[in-house]
């Protein structure tokens, strides 16, 4: 069996770093995010019991009720963040890998 062989074009390979460098972009984002939630998160849970917490909602703040099902709402987000990143983790692990490959047989050939 004879095997052709492809070689990458310029293009190929720069639409793979454009990739990656968004993706990056995402990752970076969303661990910004997460960094949030955790600080907010961290924030809530020392927050005096007596004083009132509000909530942003729109152009205007709501008193919070309930600050156990408000925390249990943001872990819920921070963890469903923490997810998508690693998952943007592992994609930008694979096409930095695919680009490093097609990079090198790019330059063998």
């Amino acid at each position: 069996m004879i095997e052709i062989s492809t070689r990458p074009s310029t293009e190929d390979i720069q639409a793979l770093a454009r990739e990656l460098q968004a993706l990056r972009g995402q990752i970076q984002s969303i661990s910004s995010q997460c960094s949030e939630y955790g600080i907010t998160i961290e924030s809530l849970s020392a927050q005096d019991p007596a004083k009132p917490v509000y909530r942003s909602l729109g152009n205007i703040l709501l008193e919070v009720d309930d600050r156990d099902s408000l925390l249990e709402e943001l872990k819920s987000a921070e963890k469903a963040l923490t997810e998508h990143l690693a998952r943007l983790a592992e994609r930008e692990e694979s096409i930095r890998e695919k680009y490093e490959e097609m990079a090198e047989q790019f330059e063998m050939e």
